[in-house]
């Protein structure tokens, strides 16, 4: 197909108007962000590390259980998706949502039928906790996935574990979904001004449960 000289600087023209367009849409979303609030900053090592909440037993939680006295009783388990497991002796305890030792004590419940003052531990071994406890991160990381939540995590913590970005990421228009209050709330990240250009000020907390979504770059 032949054009003019006329028709091919309209399109030509037409086209630039199209990227000029698309230039100021990309220059406007990223000086506005998601529009949801941000986070305060929080310091890269807390002065005071501290212990965090107890660890709650998720789906796939690697567990050894122990009972003093009775070493044919003594195991180790995997907890099922379903959040429950069996041992001898004990069909289908449901695990999920309790600390090692409330498991400890239910465990040692159910024995107590057949042992006289049974004396139990459960030593958690492979972490993954239930989806109240983990640090799901998703979109336009490098490796995006699921994190046990760690005592004093913050947003750059989370983005070691999950590679950084991509190059298509746009780490400046990126989400955090947290449930507090009784409600869902969203707040704005700045991972790329935070891992790319060091803005101290752009690492913020993460709690147990929240969400990361990183979206990708117009272009």
């Amino acid at each position: 197909m032949k054009f003019s000289l006329r028709q091919a600087v309209q399109i030509i023209s037409a086209k630039a108007r199209m990227l000029s367009a698309l230039t100021i849409i990309s220059l406007v979303i990223a000086a506005c962000g998601s529009g949801y609030p941000e986070l305060p900053p929080a310091p890269f090592v807390p002065p005071e590390e501290g212990p965090g909440e107890n660890y709650l037993i998720g789906p796939r939680d690697d567990l050894e259980i122990f009972v003093w006295r009775n070493p044919e009783l003594s195991l180790g388990i995997t907890v099922r998706p379903d959040g429950r497991f069996s041992m001898p002796l004990v069909e289908d305890l449901p695990a999920t949502g309790k600390t090692p030792s409330q498991l400890a004590r239910d465990i040692e419940k159910k024995l107590s039928d057949y042992l006289q003052q049974p004396i139990v531990t459960v030593i958690v071994r492979g972490f993954v906790g239930p989806f109240s406890q983990q640090v799901r991160v998703v979109g336009e990381a490098a490796n995006p996935q699921s994190i046990a939540y760690r005592a004093n995590m913050t947003l750059l913590d989370v983005m070691i574990d999950v590679g950084g970005l991509t190059e298509f990421a746009a780490g400046d228009r990126a989400n955090l979904v947290r449930f507090e209050g009784g409600e869902q709330k969203e707040y704005s990240l700045r991972i790329e001004s935070l891992i790319k250009d060091g803005d101290i000020r752009s690492n913020v907390k993460i709690l147990p449960g929240d969400v990361l979504i990183i979206p990708e770059s117009i272009f």
